[in-house]
């Protein structure tokens, strides 16, 4: 095994002279309080389940009275979403709305609406979330807000929302905080919104999915939806908040994680914790579960993963639709680099610590040049899903 650096002490009692030494140590040792238990008894599944959402919520830090609000009320009644513009597309309409979640703040967002989906046929509907740098309109298939073609790798798989649109769901496209249309001159990078926002109290991932959910609540009302068939999909950035949006509202009746899986906490220890984008911390959240508890807790709704990932943290997610008897409803694909287990020799190997990233991908099954919408996987199994 190569000579990896890692965090030692010299100390009999243990202990770690270096702060960063100490907090490697912490979260190796961090026992998550609501971690999925494959101990558990069926009959516990509820209450564990209820007990992840509260906290997640809780974590989410939404707005409310005390947070720079004179009262929770002033953000519940906020107006309605507005109409903008539609525009007929091969296949579907394509509209434009904009929601207002909270005082002070805009979110667009596009609706494609199948040719022949109407309040007397109605369809299902999928909630689209983009990866990191997309935007809402290149998940239309659309040009960029500035008028430009998108120049991202893979633009053509990533028309997630238009896929659907074509297989008959109902696609709503949103933007990631500060990206497409919610990025502005004078602010170009995430960092500066993120360390402000949390100074104020508010993280991203909390912005994220507090601007989605007014939208969703919107789509349960749109007369041509089936309002017990809807669905959140995100590709990479985009797959936490439809996790999240999954986790704290029971309605949604499947989720498309469009990344590779793993377990956050393990993956800080192996790479002696090194740096991810600021953007993707939650204050307090290894205190309580990991992504992979969070897929567990949604059992058994279905779940499809479609760039496989760190294949023990898969199948512990699998202990608890397997707990709760439905095994079925879990649907996981690898990266075709990693398809089958003789192409992963990690899958029974522990991850060593000092891992670089690059190597940490090898262990996790991730093909990086490949990352995108996985059409092919994830269209096919959320219509069948849905209908």
């Amino acid at each position: 095994m190569p000579d990896r650096p890692r965090f030692t002490t010299d100390r009999p009692d243990g202990r770690f002279l270096t702060t960063a030494g100490f907090i490697h140590a912490y979260l190796k040792n961090l026992e998550p309080k609501l971690a999925f238990n494959p101990d558990r008894k069926p009959e516990e599944v509820p209450a564990w389940q209820e007990a992840v959402r509260e906290k997640l919520r809780e974590l989410m830090c939404f707005p409310k009275e005390g947070l720079g609000f004179s009262s929770a009320h002033e953000v519940a009644t906020q107006p309605a979403p507005k109409h903008l513009w539609s525009e007929q597309r091969e296949g579907y309409e394509l509209q434009k709305w904009e929601a207002y979640p909270e005082p002070l703040s805009v979110v667009p967002y596009l609706v494609l609406v199948p040719d022949g989906v109407s309040e007397s046929s109605p369809a299902p509907a999928v909630m689209c979330f983009p990866g990191s740098a997309s935007s809402k309109e290149s998940l239309a298939g659309e040009l960029e807000p500035d008028g430009s073609t998108s120049d991202h790798a893979h633009w053509a798989r990533n028309r997630m929302a238009m896929w659907y649109a074509r297989e008959g769901l109902v696609g709503v496209a949103v933007d990631n905080p500060g990206i497409g249309e919610l990025k502005g001159p004078l602010v170009q990078e995430r960092t500066e919104i993120v360390c402000n926002g949390l100074w104020a109290g508010r993280h991203y991932e909390g912005l994220s999915v507090f601007g989605k959910l007014p939208i969703l609540e919107w789509v349960k009302r749109q007369p041509y939806v089936d309002a017990s068939r809807i669905a959140t999909s995100g590709h990479s950035l985009g797959a936490k908040p439809a996790l999240i949006i999954g986790v704290l509202e029971p309605s949604i009746a499947a989720v498309v994680w469009n990344d590779f899986c793993s377990n956050w906490r393990e993956r800080a220890v192996a790479e002696n914790l090194l740096p991810i984008s600021r953007h993707q911390y939650i204050p307090g959240f290894h205190e309580w579960f990991d992504y992979t508890d969070l897929m567990a807790s949604l059992a058994p709704r279905p779940l499809c993963i479609t760039e496989g990932g760190r294949t023990r943290d898969i199948e512990r997610i699998r202990e608890a639709f397997k707990l709760v008897g439905a095994e079925d409803r879990m649907h996981v694909t690898y990266y075709p680099k990693y398809a089958t287990p003789d192409l992963r020799p990690y899958d029974d190997v522990d991850l060593p610590e000092g891992l670089t990233m690059e190597e940490y991908f090898e262990y996790a099954n991730v093909d990086v040049p490949e990352h995108s919408f996985k059409p092919d996987v994830a269209v096919p199994w959320l219509t069948e899903t849905l209908r």
